[in-house]
């Protein structure tokens, strides 16, 4: 057994609560308005309906100085924000232009959105995938030799749940763009993790979940740009402006409105550090022989700061994190979600790693919460463990 309390370094699967969204929940809970419908005509109602608006503002400042609030679609969480955008816009797209039958997605997704491919294919779409680097990079290149005009949408995360590799999206949407296509992109990993500005990017829709940066697990939100076409996926009343029916979480969204004014303001001041932290994590465990960074070179590629991804000769990823785990750290084996799998994280697979190497995967991250001897003393378990 551990002789301290485990340390959690999988903040890249969930965060822990921030005290910003504690707080906004409990005044939530104290409020007049706990619990009332944010759509009823009477007082409780239309003022749960400001606070909804006042927070679909703070989260709309934090994708952009431009952003509108109206271009913020409240969800259950990063999955549904995913599912909205992928059928939802590819569906809208259809409707206007019957010839766009196609869609592009990355090889590289979170299963949020891969796991859609079939069902996308039972509508009558074709589905494509477009591969990444040995770096685990979409090249605008790669992505250019595939569209055409029959492509309706075009989806690529921002930053890779398992590597943390921040994709060109930017040039990515460019290209989908001048193709007439749309374009989608799941930042639900970066979001308040990396300096991110939708107008910047150029992108017309933008998937968030609010337990990747300290709020509740169940808040989302989909960003979708002014115009862009979405048939709503969820059905059964007028809410969000018609786009995604059901009585709308006004103590979550609360929560994460909290969580996203207060990182808003330092970002980056803490990626500066925390990726300094990380720096130095990667060239301490790297100089091990056996310890190798899934993306090779990690100082040549743009990535999000709180993510360390290696892999480990003579190990596997359950074995690991099952020692790691005994030794009182928290970490996993690539994505959270495709934990217990007995095969190689697809990410890794689809960069060209080769499968005996790709299933010693490692992934440790952090925020700005981190204690850096914590790291320092990781990093000895770790060393010691491979030995």
């Amino acid at each position: 057994m551990p002789s301290r309390a485990p340390v959690n370094l999988d903040y890249a699967a969930s965060t822990p609560m921030r005290a910003e969204a504690i707080e906004a929940q409990r005044s939530y809970d104290a409020s007049s308005i706990a619990g009332a419908n944010p759509n009823s005509l009477h007082t409780l109602g239309r003022q749960a309906a400001n606070a909804l608006e006042g927070a679909r503002r703070d989260i709309a400042r934090s994708l952009g100085p431009r952003v509108r609030s109206s271009e913020i679609i409240f969800t259950g969480g990063g999955t549904e924000s995913d599912y909205l955008a992928l059928h939802g816009i590819a569906q809208g797209a259809r409707e206007r232009d019957r010839s766009r039958t196609r869609v592009i997605v990355s090889a590289i997704e979170h299963d949020a959105l891969l796991d859609n491919v079939p069902a996308l294919r039972a509508q009558g779409f074709t589905v494509e995938l477009v591969e990444p680097s040995i770096q685990g990079v979409i090249e605008p290149a790669a992505l250019e030799a595939m569209v055409a005009p029959d492509v309706a949408l075009v989806s690529v995360m921002f930053a890779n749940n398992e590597t943390g590799v921040i994709q060109p999206i930017s040039e990515l949407a460019r290209v989908a763009h001048d193709a007439g296509a749309y374009f989608h992109t799941d930042a639900i990993q970066g979001y308040l993790h990396a300096p991110l500005d939708v107008d910047a990017l150029g992108v017309d829709a933008l998937s968030i979940a609010g337990h990747k940066v300290g709020a509740p697990v169940s808040i989302g939100a989909l960003y979708l740009r002014t115009r862009t076409p979405l048939r709503p996926q969820v059905l059964g009343g007028g809410q969000e402006a018609g786009r995604r029916a059901g009585t709308q979480d006004v103590r979550s969204a609360l929560a994460l409105a909290a969580v996203a004014r207060t990182l808003s303001v330092s970002i980056d001041e803490d990626c500066a550090r925390i990726r300094a932290l990380a720096d130095a994590l990667y060239e301490r465990v790297c100089a091990h022989p056996a310890i190798t960074p899934t993306m090779g070179d990690w100082t040549a590629v743009d990535r999000l700061p709180g993510i360390v991804s290696v892999t480990v000769d003579g190990f596997d990823s359950e074995e690991l994190v099952l020692k790691l785990d005994a030794a009182g750290y928290a970490v996993s084996g690539g994505s959270a979600c495709s934990s217990g799998s007995l095969d190689a994280s697809h990410v890794l697979r689809a960069m060209g790693i080769p499968r005996e190497r790709a299933l010693g995967s490692l992934r440790v991250s952090f925020d700005d919460r981190v204690d850096p001897a914590v790291l320092d003393r990781f990093a000895r378990a770790l060393l010691d463990l491979v030995g």
